[in-house]
């Protein structure tokens, strides 16, 4: 359980949009931190084994953008998902999402993942090194609360999902402020 614990410190490669880049790729890299994603915020971070794969890309992301309003009104600024996916896949996935709210996070190398304690191996799927698909509540950095699909292994012959759904996490925070 990682609960109460500090979120790793890592820098991420991201590509933004830059218009004085000019031409018909404008954008540069940008280092962001962990500091800047989780500091001075509260945030659900969601992470999943790849960009483009069924389930990512039809329920948890959409479901997530959907229902940011919903989240918003329990007290949460940020929502980001993570994966181990380079900057131009995660920029690719974001646009074909339509995504306004939900902020994609690439972890090309899998630094974060694994030192959050979630690399696991998916070369049964042909991706090698991935997340295992978790959830978190991140309060200025520290974890409040954590969302783990069983099962947690190396070639996982299925995909669990639920746990780390945005329904459940939603339940859950409406569960925790009605107490």
């Amino acid at each position: 359980m990682l609960i109460g614990r500090k979120v790793p410190d890592v820098t991420f490669r991201t590509r933004v949009r830059d218009e004085s880049i000019g031409g018909p790729n404008p954008f540069r890299w940008q280092d962001v931190t962990s500091a800047d994603y989780f500091g001075g915020k509260r945030v659900i971070l969601f992470s999943l084994p790849g960009a483009f794969t069924p389930t990512c890309s039809t329920y948890q992301l959409p479901d997530f953008e959907k229902l940011y309003p919903d989240f918003q009104s329990e007290g949460i600024d940020e929502i980001y998902c993570v994966s181990v996916n380079d900057a131009f896949v995660m920029n690719a996935w974001g646009k074909s999402q339509g995504l306004e709210h939900v902020k994609l996070i690439p972890d090309g190398s899998g630094e974060f993942t694994r030192k959050m304690g979630m690399l696991v191996r998916k070369d049964n799927l042909g991706f090698g090194l991935r997340s295992w698909r978790y959830a978190a509540v991140i309060n200025n950095g520290v974890v409040e609360q954590w969302f783990e699909e069983e099962g947690f292994s190396d070639n996982c012959e299925t995909d669990p999902y639920g746990v780390s759904s945005p329904q459940n996490i939603l339940e859950t925070l409406r569960r925790k402020q009605a107490a």
